[in-house]
């Protein structure tokens, strides 16, 4: 069975709030190598105060994601916030209407968050931003999914180009934000974006992963 409820996954979020708070210091010191350190801080903010909503009230996970995207997008600051507000927004769209949740579903649902944050921000893969991981794990997603791989097996491909993605950002010299003034000396440090961006996606794998080990084990 390669579909998980979209009715009883709200939780996924909640999972994914308390990745991004149990990372906020980190996700802040790297932001504060290159740019401006809030990072951490802010995303935790936003995703705790999401979480707080979400928390008790048997969402479904495109409910869950909307109310994530809404603070998101109009509660806390920084450059992130809109970015991955919209992101989230749109994954939110993009499942409403779609009661069970497969490979070919989630694919669509990754794509349009891509293309909301491509609608606000002019960065492309390259650029030193939180594109350089959610690209790549995009494409390897779709990839394993067009090759006729299990749902699971196409997660752990996206979780795992991001992180390779995320750690491709070390070379890179930040084109776009705050730490794009540093020119050069940009090289060298993660950027938080795509740091972020890395844990999202392997805490949304690994809770997926999860929805359809039960709902295989509830289909026998």
């Amino acid at each position: 069975m390669q579909q998980f409820d979209n009715a009883s996954a709200g939780d996924i979020v909640l999972s994914l709030a308390d990745r991004i708070i149990e990372n906020r210091a980190y996700l802040s010191e790297i932001d504060g190598k290159i740019g401006d350190g809030d990072h951490g801080v802010n995303m935790a903010k936003g995703f705790g105060m999401a979480a707080d909503r979400i928390r008790g009230n048997d969402m479904s996970l495109a409910s869950a994601f909307d109310t994530l995207g809404t603070v998101l997008m109009t509660e806390i600051g920084g450059s992130m916030g809109p970015l991955y507000g919209i992101m989230f927004t749109q994954f939110a769209e993009t499942i409403e209407a779609s009661p069970s949740i497969g490979a070919d579903t989630f694919g669509a649902m990754l794509g349009s968050g891509l293309e909301g944050i491509q609608t606000i921000g002019s960065a492309k893969v390259g650029d030193k931003t939180l594109l350089d991981a959610l690209v790549p794990a995009i494409e390897a997603f779709n990839g394993a999914n067009a090759a006729g791989k299990p749902f699971a097996d196409a997660l752990d491909a996206m979780a795992a180009a991001a992180e390779q993605g995320r750690d491709s950002t070390r070379d890179l010299v930040a084109r776009i934000g705050r730490a794009s003034r540093l020119g050069e000396r940009s090289v060298g440090v993660l950027d938080a974006g795509a740091t972020s961006c890395a844990l999202i996606l392997a805490t949304l794998a690994s809770g997926a992963k999860q929805k359809l080990l039960k709902s295989a084990t509830a289909g026998h």
